[in-house]
């Protein structure tokens, strides 16, 4: 399933919408136990997973994906933990309810970020 690259400042507005619910209502994370085991293996509790959620910014993007299970845009971010790369896929949830983490675990591939300057 391939995604849409939304611009910057749409990116910036679904984080300024998505923080705030997810400090207030929390989040929901659906666990695949395929990653329970590599999460264990990298120390990522739900705790830990929170706290990763929150450090996430515009420059983390990747893409933005459509999907009719979830009747919304599922946003792709990616983060390093103690050197791996994290897939994290994240959407609003209903209102009144907890936000919703879809996917959490280490990349499968590179990913390609959308606003970060690469590297030289």
């Amino acid at each position: 399933m391939s995604g849409i690259v939304k611009s910057r400042e749409e990116v910036e507005a679904f984080l300024q919408q998505f923080m705030p619910k997810f400090e207030v209502w929390g989040v929901i994370f659906l666990n695949r136990e395929k990653n329970q085991e590599a999460l264990a293996m990298l120390g990522l509790n739900d705790r830990i997973r929170r706290e990763i959620i929150r450090t996430v910014e515009a420059c983390d993007y990747v893409e933005t994906v459509q999907d009719a299970l979830w009747a919304g845009d599922l946003w792709v971010f990616g983060k390093n933990f103690d050197g791996k790369e994290l897939y994290i896929k994240i959407a609003m949830g209903h209102p009144a309810n907890r936000t919703i983490c879809i996917s959490f675990h280490e990349a499968a591939h590179p990913m390609n970020y959308a606003f970060k300057v690469k590297e030289q």
